[in-house]
């Protein structure tokens, strides 16, 4: 089984900063999607930032020269370093892992339980 555990949400004033970890643990073979999205009440789960195998970095316009993702591979984990806070990024941030495991052959996409980012104006 694969899982992956997120940390790091909390509330913070606008113009505050938080960082997000997700850890993934399990019969993992290779990662070859690390990524954040959100889900705002009332609205549909977004992307927030993800890495792709080659270290190709994707952002969000709306989260672009804010929010920076990076990873640890040798520990399987990947984070969300979030400054400049807004109000509209108020949101449950979720992690994201497209990955294979051990004698698969498919890719198969997993989830975080999710992490409450509240920002106050």
């Amino acid at each position: 089984q694969v899982q992956l555990v997120e940390s790091g949400g909390g509330l913070v004033q606008a113009g505050g900063s938080l960082r997000l970890s997700c850890a993934a643990s399990g019969s993992i073979f290779r990662i070859n999607i690390m990524g954040w999205y959100r889900q705002a009440p009332g609205k549909q789960r977004e992307l927030v930032a993800d890495i792709r195998s080659g270290s190709f970095l994707n952002y969000a316009d709306s989260v672009k020269d804010r929010f920076t993702i990076s990873r640890d591979n040798a520990k399987n984990t990947w984070y969300l370093q979030m400054n400049s806070l807004k109000p509209e990024d108020t949101a449950v941030y979720y992690c994201n892992a497209e990955l294979k495991r051990f004698l698969t052959d498919a890719n198969i996409n997993y989830w975080g339980q999710g992490t409450q980012v509240t920002v106050s104006s």
